[in-house]
């Protein structure tokens, strides 16, 4: 019977692969090479792959990915179980919902306390990493586990997502991993294929000047700021700065003052500006700074209950909030087309942590022709230009 089902599984995965090809399916974004157009087909060959695609790109590649493989795995295997994990309840609504906007009748179900569902027994679930990591055996056999943001699995063999795949192995020897993300590297690691971590490979599909370059993300725009926020005396911890240290030494009156009224000069009709702050006090005042200018400015922080963040979201995505600062809040997968400003506040050693906040500007909209990034945490310069990011150092080197 073990023999059998491991031929049946094998089966599958041929299909699977078989099935997808993007110089085919109608996709017209642009592709590095041949490996990267049939990038599922080596997902599955592999046992396991890290796929770096960004925002928009993300979800193309699930759209393609549903309609080329997951929907013929259930109709030629109806028992076909997969998985789809985040680390957010936002990411989980959208990814859900984009899947909803391309096959209607999609048998999905989402596992989410923060969204108040459990729904379990379909043959696709959505689920957030925090509410499943220790129910692997109420989920039960997966053939495939999708990780969007997968740059946040540890290297070590700990953590939430560590625990629930070893469980996921346990039950299914033959289950397959691809892991999403635009930064596929972590902070004194390097990258998220080095081991110990679970990652074989990384594919390429397409680069983000690719993408800009045919229209596809927006073009990220920067200018010098008279104000510099200076980091001198912070001590690090772990390779990145010591919150409560680099919050004293940015968080001032005076250069809140002087960074707001900078801001409001640069922003020249700007109509959506997103402002990542050092912390959550820093975060506030600029959010009152802001106010005190006559911008319409809310403040979304870790702290923030549940119910009046997702009404300043919703409020911010249409336009009724101006200015939404945050303090390592809306770095990953936050999905706001309309952003056309970002100020950088937020000083870190982290390259990965600098694209990601950069990366929410890059969505197109109508009537946004770029957004710009007003730089002054000194992390354009640090890092460079998010098409060339050099990624981390493993610790030592």
């Amino acid at each position: 019977m073990l023999v059998m089902e491991t031929h049946q599984q094998n089966q599958r995965f041929r299909v699977l692969q078989a099935n997808l090809n993007i110089s085919r399916c109608g996709c017209h974004f642009p592709q590095k090479n041949q490996l990267a157009k049939n990038w599922v087909f080596v997902s599955l060959i592999w046992h396991r792959v890290a796929v770096l695609v960004f925002v928009g790109w993300r979800l193309i590649m699930l759209r393609e990915y549903q309609q080329r493989t997951i929907d013929h795995a259930l109709q030629t295997w109806p028992e076909t179980r997969i998985l789809m994990l985040t680390h957010v309840k936002e990411l989980i609504v959208q990814n859900a919902e984009k899947m909803r906007q391309h096959w209607p009748n999609c048998p999905l179900g989402i596992y989410s306390a923060g969204l108040g569902r459990k729904d379990l027994g379909e043959p696709i679930t959505f689920a957030g990493i925090q509410s499943v990591r220790s129910k692997a055996k109420l989920i039960g056999h997966c053939d495939l586990v999708i990780i969007d943001e997968c740059h946040l699995i540890g290297h070590k063999d700990e953590g939430g997502y560590r625990t629930l795949l070893s469980d996921i192995y346990e039950a299914n020897p033959n289950v397959r991993v691809i892991g999403l993300t635009a930064t596929p590297y972590r902070l004194g690691h390097g990258y998220i294929t080095d081991k110990p971590a679970i990652f074989d490979a990384l594919i390429e599909p397409v680069s983000i000047e690719e993408l800009i370059f045919k229209g596809y993300l927006s073009t990220l725009r920067s200018k010098l700021t008279a104000t510099k926020l200076e980091v001198d005396g912070v001590h690090k911890r772990g390779g990145e700065y010591i919150e409560a240290e680099l919050q004293a030494a940015v968080d001032t009156t005076d250069k809140n003052r002087k960074v707001v009224a900078e801001i409001v000069r640069l922003a020249d009709g700007r109509k959506s500006w997103l402002i990542f702050c050092a912390g959550v006090a820093h975060a506030q005042h600029i959010a009152e700074a802001l106010q005190d200018e006559g911008i319409v400015a809310e403040c979304v922080t870790g702290e923030t209950p549940s119910a009046e963040r997702d009404r300043m979201l919703k409020e911010f995505k249409e336009g009724r909030i101006q200015a939404l600062t945050n303090a390592n809040v809306l770095t990953t997968g936050f999905d706001a087309p309309g952003i056309d400003l970002i100020a950088m506040l937020r000083p870190t050693m982290s390259p990965g942590l600098y694209v990601q906040m950069a990366g929410r500007g890059l969505r197109i909209a109508e009537g946004k022709t770029d957004c710009l990034v007003l730089d002054f945490a000194g992390v354009v310069e640090q890092h460079g230009p998010i098409t060339a990011v050099i990624p981390p150092p493993k610790k030592g080197d």
